[in-house]
């Protein structure tokens, strides 16, 4: 039977942004490779997605670029722009041509059952174009189109016949006639409540949910700013979720713990409490929390918060770490007490149950960050094994050259970001190179084969004396 609420990410595409001129393509689209067929997600219209996959590449190659630049389309998705409100991005640099240029992305997705393209043309002053289309393999089926050329033009004539009310059709105008030029009408959409006030744009919303719900950005502090959502549904089962997980990672945890704290006691501002309430808040699902950690001056504290609907409220626990004594007592310890690769599997935890639950799409950026080489590919390792029977996505930008191997990783999963002679990033995959399935790819890819290693200089050439300074 065909999961209805299947989410995945099938291609991403970026031009002119930051550090990427032309256009680049990252697909999860399998290639024509057979083997790890439990890789592939459930086919949906005859179109199935790669469940993993790595991006790899010299230190200012482009891979955070690339993350950003899907976060970038994430947030104006979600948060939408204030009127008049500049669109906050820069450019490709490297070339005077692209200043003058606008800036253009595109997502295809599934959502809800569907396979969509939503994409949007844009400048820093305003929407140059915005487009969504149902998409199936040979055809693809306009749901509304937006151009700011010349005059706004919106072509709404797909969502107006699915409203046959005059005065849905109207609204429906009325909304797209008000979108401010620098916002999205997706965002507007959603906004002006209009699926609450017309008949049908079901299409519309499955798209920005899948933004809303299923996209997880990550990065590296990520955990300290906003926090990462997981739906737990209660403290027991959250209990023996991470206590499990902590034990099998050799953190040498014994249990972990809960104590509820006044909101003022948190170590983060208000606003920042009030945006994530806000947050909690308008989700739909009954069991989402936001698991937050907190680095302040050297000070480490992880919190769960969780809503209370009946009071319109959350509630803030501190999260601790049990251990055993010799003696056999128990110890509790702050997150803080605890080694930095040990939090950063204790931040991994929600991001661990939730592509476990499916549905989900998780890129994260620098994935190995204080972990050991061996962790970051039991992670994956972990994931691959169960996602066998969950359709859920784990895409990671890394240096961990351990992970280049095809015993992990289809051709397809494995991606290289390289910078041109012009310091433009490109994007291309394994699959693009003639490498034999058996293949062992680490030693290769040190050797520079796929390119996207350091280019390293001639240390003979170097200036330095330390001893002129003596």
């Amino acid at each position: 039977m065909q999961n209805i609420y299947l989410a995945m990410l099938l291609r991403y595409t970026v031009e002119n942004f930051l550090s990427f001129n032309g256009r680049a393509v990252f697909s999860m689209i399998p290639g024509k490779g057979s083997l790890k067929k439990d890789h592939r997600s459930t086919p949906i219209n005859d179109i199935s997605a790669l469940k993993a996959s790595i991006i790899l590449g010299a230190n200012a190659s482009g891979k955070s670029n690339l993350i950003k630049a899907i976060d970038f389309g994430r947030r104006m998705v979600v948060r939408g722009q204030k009127d008049g409100q500049i669109l906050d991005y820069k450019k490709y640099r490297l070339d005077t041509d692209s200043a003058e240029k606008d800036s253009r992305m595109e997502f295809e997705i599934q959502a809800a059952g569907k396979n969509y393209a939503y994409g949007f043309v844009f400048n820093n002053q305003f929407i140059v174009e915005e487009w969504l289309y149902e998409i199936s393999r040979r055809s693809q089926k306009m749901i509304f189109e937006r151009s700011m050329k010349s005059d706004p033009i919106f072509n709404l004539t797909p969502m107006l016949k699915k409203n046959e009310k005059e005065e849905d059709q109207q609204f429906i105008r009325f909304v797209a006639k008000g979108t401010p030029d620098n916002q999205l009408f997706l965002t507007e959409l959603r906004t002006r409540k209009v699926q609450d006030n017309v008949s049908d744009i079901q299409d519309a919303m499955n798209v920005y949910n899948w933004f809303f719900n299923q996209l997880k950005v990550i990065f590296p502090s990520t955990r300290y700013k906003e926090g990462i959502q997981s739906e737990i549904t209660d403290n027991e089962k959250l209990h023996a979720i991470y206590e499990e997980l902590l034990k099998y990672f050799g953190t040498g945890i014994s249990g972990v713990r809960l104590t509820e704290i006044e909101q003022e006691k948190m170590s983060i501002p208000l606003a920042a409490i009030e945006d994530i309430k806000e947050n909690l808040l308008n989700l739909k699902s009954e069991g989402v929390r936001t698991i937050l950690t907190v680095d302040k001056l050297g000070l480490r504290d992880t919190y769960i918060i969780s809503r209370n609907r009946h009071r319109n409220d959350i509630k803030v626990e501190k999260f601790m770490t049990e251990h055993k004594t010799q003696q056999g007592d128990i110890e509790v310890f702050d997150t803080g007490d605890e080694s930095d690769g040990t939090n950063r599997i204790i931040d991994f935890i929600p991001l661990i149950i939730d592509l476990l639950k499916g549905d989900n799409v998780f890129i994260i950026d620098e994935m190995e960050r204080s972990l050991h080489p061996n962790l970051t590919y039991d992670i994956f390792d972990l994931f691959l094994d169960f996602a066998a029977e969950r359709n859920s996505q784990l895409i990671a930008t890394t240096h961990e050259s351990s992970l280049l191997t095809q015993k992990l990783f289809r051709k397809d999963e494995i991606w290289f970001v390289v910078k041109d002679d012009r310091g433009a990033s490109r994007i291309y995959s394994l699959e693009d190179y003639n490498v034999r399935f058996d293949k062992e790819i680490r030693r290769d890819y040190l050797l520079g084969r796929f390119k996207a290693i350091p280019r390293i200089g001639n240390r003979y050439e170097l200036s330095l004396n330390p001893a002129d300074n003596a």
